[in-house]
């Protein structure tokens, strides 16, 4: 019996030891794609964090955070994750409507007057940018701007270049690392000018969450930045994500990257409309809550963890889980096109909550199981989440107009055959 015993348990080491050697060898594709990258000069280094039922499984950083001075990549580097601000501004919304500020199919003029009465884009003139237009066919909503559907388009970034070349002539911008003006006056400039289409007719990614910043002030009557702080840095252990970082972390801001013939060249130019690629260091009045936040890959996993959770992080109710099953719900019809900057996968879904979501209708073409959603930022970095596997990928690097974003697919497909049931 005693020889049985050993023989079981020296058979359950060997396959637990087997298992182990197993997992490793699958997270190792990851490494191996990561060094891959960086061998072939696409990208200076990265972060990547795998959480799984609540536990990581897979945390590492790779190459360099700033390759002239030999700094190297830590996992609590701070990145500039542009359009991955919109879902934390999404968020705050969504606080202030469970707060009974405003309801989701409000008219945005009831809120700000400048809004009244939009108009469309008919003719454009190339030589002066001079333009005509007629009254849309309605008001915008709020949830128009939560789903992006409000007609409203980016200047300078994923745009339709005559919608590009109207915002630039009068002054409104990206928000992508603006630091100058504020919000009331730029939102309320944009409200002077005409939209792509109508309000519902499209989905047209724009500066629609710079608006509901906006909004957030004027709702919860504090500036972005501190109801952020207050409601959802705080609470979710954000200590690392800022509008503006402080000087103390700004040695930990991981440098911009760009592609160039071959090689990877530090980025020292200005970026876009003109702006200073060292942005986040800059203390500004302007508070983009569709591109301006900086973070850290854990802070976002916390953010990520509340939601797969239904709104708790830690025992703290941040939302409820109704409101977050409905921030997660897609929000467009298959009456609404999808405007091609930038473009979409088909059947492209997206929510109130600044995803694009996995439906069944959609569910063909990736691992993602349905009720999964994800977003990135325009710097390469990554995330989404799949609560039918309680899963949580992130992918952080930085690089400028990257010709290898698809990276952040790549990495995607590796986590799923890495799990183990």
């Amino acid at each position: 019996m005693k020889h049985l015993i050993k023989l079981l348990l020296t058979g359950a080491a060997f396959l637990s030891i087997a298992q182990n050697s197993r997992a490793q060898q699958e997270f190792s594709k990851i490494d191996s794609l990561i060094t891959r990258h960086m061998a072939q000069q696409h990208i200076p280094g990265a972060t990547a964090l795998i959480i799984r039922n609540g536990k990581v499984i897979y945390k590492n950083a790779f190459g360099y955070a700033d390759v002239a001075s030999k700094r190297k990549m830590q996992t609590t580097d701070i990145f500039r994750i542009a359009s991955q601000s919109k879902a934390i501004t999404s968020l705050a919304v969504m606080q202030l409507w469970e707060d009974g500020k405003f309801l989701l199919d409000d008219a945005v003029s009831q809120y700000i007057p400048a809004f009244k009465n939009p108009s469309v884009l008919v003719s454009f003139n190339p030589k002066d940018s001079s333009y005509t237009s007629k009254p849309a066919s309605r008001e915008i909503t709020i949830r128009d701007l939560l789903r992006h559907t409000s007609g409203i388009a980016y200047p300078a970034v994923f745009s339709d270049p005559v919608m590009w070349a109207i915002y630039q002539k009068a002054g409104v911008p990206s928000g992508i690392g603006t630091h100058v003006s504020n919000l009331k006056e730029k939102m309320t400039l944009l409200a002077s000018l005409p939209l792509q289409h109508n309000p519902g007719e499209a989905w047209t990614y724009g500066l629609n969450t710079d608006l509901l910043g906006y909004l957030i002030e004027i709702w919860s009557g504090q500036p972005l930045d501190v109801y952020m702080q207050q409601h959802i840095f705080e609470p979710l252990e954000m200590k690392d994500t800022y509008f503006h970082l402080p000087k103390e972390k700004q040695a930990r801001l991981v440098s911009l990257y760009e592609w160039n013939k071959g090689s990877l060249d530090k980025v020292t130019h200005p970026l876009y409309e003109g702006v200073n690629p060292l942005f986040p260091t800059l203390q500004g009045s302007y508070l983009s809550g569709g591109a301006g936040l900086s973070s850290t890959m854990e802070d976002y996993a916390h953010f990520l963890s509340m939601l797969l959770n239904k709104g708790v992080y830690k025992d703290k109710k941040i939302l409820s889980r109704k409101t977050v099953a409905l921030m997660l719900t897609n929000q467009l019809t298959d009456k609404m096109g999808i405007s091609p900057n930038p473009a979409q996968a088909e059947d492209f879904q997206f929510s109130l909550g600044g995803f694009a979501v996995e439906t069944a209708k959609n569910d063909y073409l990736s691992p993602f199981s349905i009720g999964s959603f994800t977003w990135g930022g325009a710097f390469n970095t990554h995330a989404w989440v799949d609560p039918q596997e309680k899963l949580i990928g992130l992918l952080f690097t930085q690089e400028y107009l990257s010709p290898w974003y698809s990276i952040g697919e790549e990495f995607k497909v590796l986590t799923y055959q890495a799990l183990k049931d």
